[in-house]
């Protein structure tokens, strides 16, 4: 989305040589999916099989801050829905999009690693593991954290949706008010344990937030399948 008059993406941030980057943070209903509970800067995590998740794991890094200083791009990804990426809380405003980067996809992601705090993508293709190592170091570079709809060699984690289902159709009728599912974090080096979580992906007010085994459905199933 084209930028407004007179607004430029911040920088990214930088704490001084050597700091640790300050971790971006998501919504709490998938902290619980990652290590500290936040996207570390630097950093790509695989999302497999699930645009929902991919963006609702790109939200808190709007919703759950205080100021206006987050920028996020998405890339290779002309079938982002705009209404869901606002309704789980995304600031379109700044919020940019290379659609069809083509084979250009990683330039275009090095070029915006050092003006986003958070990027997602959709390779065009498989990803070779020295492309993604030297894209992984601009990343760091630049403290900005990637989300990848597919396979990423080296990822920090790999997330997807194990089961799923929609509520709110009844016999052929009516209108869908929500998803459960169970998402599935995997990871390496000191987070190697999966971790899963039953979340609402999106409930019937378009948020996302944890299942309570106590609630009543909104109605039967009505899809068993993503």
């Amino acid at each position: 989305m084209p930028l407004r008059p007179g607004t430029a993406p911040a920088p990214a941030r930088q704490d001084g040589p050597g700091a640790e980057p300050e971790l971006l943070p998501v919504l709490p209903a998938l902290a619980p999916l990652l290590p500290g509970g936040g996207l570390r800067p630097g950093t790509a995590i695989s999302v497999t099989g699930d645009t929902g998740l991919l963006l609702a794991l790109g939200a808190g890094a709007f919703t759950e801050r205080t100021d206006e200083s987050a920028w996020a791009a998405a890339v290779g990804l002309p079938e982002l829905g705009l209404a869901a990426a606002a309704g789980y809380g995304y600031d379109l405003r700044r919020l940019l999009l290379a659609d069809h980067p083509g084979p250009h996809w990683p330039d275009v992601v090095a070029a915006l690693a050092g003006a986003v705090g958070l990027i997602l993508l959709r390779p065009a293709g498989p990803v070779a593991p020295a492309l993604a190592a030297r894209l992984t170091a601009v990343l760091r570079r630049g403290r900005c954290a990637l989300l990848v709809a597919g396979p990423w060699p080296g990822a920090t984690q790999r997330l997807s949706v194990r089961a799923g289902r929609w509520f709110g159709l009844g016999d052929g009728h009516g209108q869908l008010t929500g998803r459960q599912v169970e998402a599935v974090a995997e990871g390496r080096g000191t987070a190697t344990r999966p971790r899963s979580t039953r979340l609402w992906l999106p409930d019937a007010h378009g948020a996302v937030r944890p299942v309570d085994t106590a609630e009543t459905p909104l109605t039967r199933p009505a899809l068993e399948a993503i």
